[in-house]
């Protein structure tokens, strides 16, 4: 049953409202349309389902203020990277500190073994190195694979999200299963699904097909579809997925970077799995940017080996800002005081309370639609049941009534992902924040309710 859709009445309503509500705002989009490209710094800034760009004042712990004066319960969280809320005061000043001392230099900061034995404790990889973004780490990895395996195939779940990895940005043929390039993608001229299969998320049958021929160098995953809605692992597969990859010789790595709301440690360490590869990027270091990429004590002697090997020259791994002092100064500070279970029980006690509050708002208004939860990060869906790979959430979409969702609640307050509806819970998150997401929540599912 396809859900109820907003009239043209009330989303020119909304429009207006929002209009109305924000002149400065307007004022700035008008102003930022001279020297920016769509008038935005990056041009996904303007992908909000708003009539204009919402231009931001201030942003602390889980309030956003606007232009206008609007102060806003945050539930977007910078898509992941304030996951622990913007600008916690550990991590402010350690940048301040740092800031005063240098920040960058291409050459390792005094608490560099600090960090790294930060890092596995907190993840449970022995072995680390570092980039920007999650993106650049996630490319790192891929050369790092082929080169120790000698293999040139990569494999990727249809709907998965790992940046702007070229290798990664194709589409799956939902009647043949052939890899096709995606036409959305800008200035393509390499024949990238030429190298990348991509199978459904949930399918083992699929998976186990796709690695049989023993040509593929690793299959790097999301734990959880995180970029089309969320889309959780069935029970067993990912413990099934580790034992075929083992079978065929196919290295795994988990990107963490959606999925580091599980629990502390992420995904994988909460459920027992063990990648080769690990990677994380966006609120690993509390949003400054930074990404980081672990690896067994195994796969490390292999990457020594093929570094050894090759001739002296660019790797085509790594950038001058990587592992930059001031970067190191706010991923020590985050997995000190960030990365904490204080934190984590926090977002997830929270998290849960969200979860309750929203089903029995869906259900007294006679809504069949679904939330799905992976630790402190929610996902709306309106569709009756949670999805099961990236076509059941394509079959369902939408796409009208998320954007009337979105700035309806932005409209009242509350500020949710602009891509889908999900939801952030972060430790300076609170009950009060909570219950009045709730509130304007429960005043959308009237307003839609089925026998309005």
């Amino acid at each position: 049953m396809k859900a109820v859709q907003p009239t043209p009445m009330l989303l020119a309503t909304e429009r207006q409202r929002f209009l109305d509500q924000h002149p400065r705002s307007l004022s700035l989009a008008q102003a930022a349309q001279q020297h920016f490209l769509f008038g935005v710094p990056l041009h996904w800034m303007r992908d909000w389902p708003t009539p204009a760009t919402l231009f931001v004042r201030e942003a602390q712990g889980a309030t956003l203020t606007c232009a206008d004066g609007h102060r806003y319960a945050d539930f977007c969280l910078g898509d992941t990277g304030a996951m622990f809320g913007h600008s916690p005061a550990p991590l402010a000043q350690a940048l301040a500190q740092q800031a005063a001392r240098g920040l960058t230099n291409m050459l390792p900061a005094e608490h560099t073994p600090a960090v790294g034995a930060l890092l596995a404790e907190t993840f449970g990889l022995p072995v680390w190195q570092m980039a920007l973004t999650a993106s650049d780490a996630n490319r790192f990895v891929l050369r790092w694979a082929r080169a120790i395996t000698q293999r040139p195939q990569l494999l990727v779940f249809d709907g998965c999200y790992h940046g702007a990895v070229d290798d990664t940005l194709v589409d799956r043929e939902p009647t043949t299963g052939a890899t096709l390039p995606r036409p959305s993608v800008l200035g393509q001229v390499h024949n990238h699904h030429a190298f990348t299969r991509v199978v459904p998320f949930n399918d083992l049958a699929a998976l186990e097909a796709a690695l049989s021929d023993g040509q593929v160098a690793c299959l790097l995953a999301e734990p959880a579809l995180t970029n089309c809605g969320l889309v959780p692992p069935a029970p067993g597969v990912w413990e099934a997925a580790q034992a075929l990859c083992r079978r065929f010789g196919t290295l795994l790595v988990m990107d963490e970077t959606h999925t580091l709301s599980t629990a502390r440690g992420g995904y994988a360490k909460a459920h027992g799995l063990a990648p080769d590869f690990f990677v994380a990027g966006k609120a690993v270091a509390g949003g400054l940017p930074c990404a980081v990429y672990g690896f067994t004590a195994e796969v490390a002697e292999r990457m020594v080996a093929a570094k050894n090997a090759a001739p002296e020259g660019h790797s085509g791994i790594g950038t001058t800002l990587a592992g930059n002092a001031l970067t190191l100064a706010a991923l020590h500070a985050a997995l000190t005081h960030l990365h904490t279970e204080a934190n984590y029980t926090h977002m997830l006690g929270l998290a849960e309370r969200l979860e309750n509050g929203l089903n029995e708002q869906m259900r007294a208004h006679g809504h069949a639609w679904t939330v799905t939860r992976l630790g402190a990060r929610l996902e709306l869906q309106f569709m009756p049941h949670t999805p099961r790979n990236a076509q059941d959430v394509v079959d369902h979409a939408s796409p009208e009534l998320e954007r009337f969702t979105h700035l309806f609640m932005l409209n009242r307050g509350v500020l949710l992902t602009p891509f889908h509806s999900m939801m952030l819970l972060s430790p300076a998150t609170e009950v009060a924040d909570v219950d009045r997401l709730l509130a304007v929540f429960a005043e959308l599912c009237a307003l839609l309710s089925p026998g309005r």
